[in-house]
């Protein structure tokens, strides 16, 4: 059995896109696969008023529509706001049992399962469980989502320390542009990343885009179900 778990270097950088961007490779491959965050906060109303969390549902899209949405997430808060810190706002709390049974549940019945966090790396999911907790748990490999914006360099390196110290696996590096506004350090941020990281850059996705680009601006086809083996060399 595989799985990827999907991280960032911050909120707001694309994981979900990303996230569903690997299943729809996965699924175009042939593999079945599952999705599956392990708790969501931040919801909107919809037009009958009604919260909708808009990862959840475009999750639950790129996965076919195939799994109810409690099974792709079963915690959901409405505040906007780190899990443990909405559950607070609703007085309760985030179950840290149902964190992981949530994934064995789907591990069981799914080839591969695609895991997103919630914020960054070391991002609170519960009390005392972050989200580099569960990947180390589920024995997922990472792929770090970094937005291609000034300070990135930084973030991503930081990350991938922090992924290593934890004896995590990283699967890999997508650079991604969530906003199709420009600060300038899109020239040389992926050429000065790539000679400052020692795990792979898997690619760049353009604002908007659905091909992985290479450096060299080929589009790249990435081996995702490989990459989520464990036991895949590097």
């Amino acid at each position: 059995m595989s799985g990827l778990f999907i991280t960032g270097t911050d909120t707001g950088v694309g994981k979900t896109y990303v996230a569903c961007l690997v299943i729809q490779a996965l699924r175009s491959a042939g593999v079945r696969v599952a999705a599956y965050k392990p708790v969501c906060s931040g919801a909107e109303p919809d037009a009958d008023g009604k919260p909708v969390w808009s990862d959840v549902e475009l999750l639950s899209d790129a996965s076919g529509r195939q799994i109810e949405p409690h099974r792709i997430c079963p915690q959901t808060f409405a505040a906007a706001l780190a899990p443990p810190a909405a559950a607070d706002l609703e007085d309760a709390t985030v179950d840290e049992s149902l964190l992981r049974s949530g994934y064995e549940w789907l591990r069981k019945r799914y080839e591969t399962v695609v895991v997103e966090g919630a914020g960054g790396l070391l991002s609170p999911l519960s009390e005392s469980c972050s989200s580099a907790d569960l990947a180390k748990e589920f024995n997922l490999p990472l792929i770090v989502v970094s937005a291609d914006r000034l300070g990135m360099i930084n973030q991503t390196l930081l990350t991938i320390e922090s992924a290593a110290a934890r004896g995590l696996q990283i699967a890999g590096v997508i650079v991604n542009r969530p906003r199709a506004e420009r600060d300038g350090s899109e020239a040389t941020n992926l050429s000065q990343l790539a000679r400052s990281c020692d795990v792979p850059i898997l690619g760049l996705l353009e604002f908007g885009g659905t091909d992985l680009l290479r450096p060299s601006g080929e589009a790249a086809r990435i081996d995702f179900h490989a990459l989520g083996d464990p036991r895949y060399s590097r």
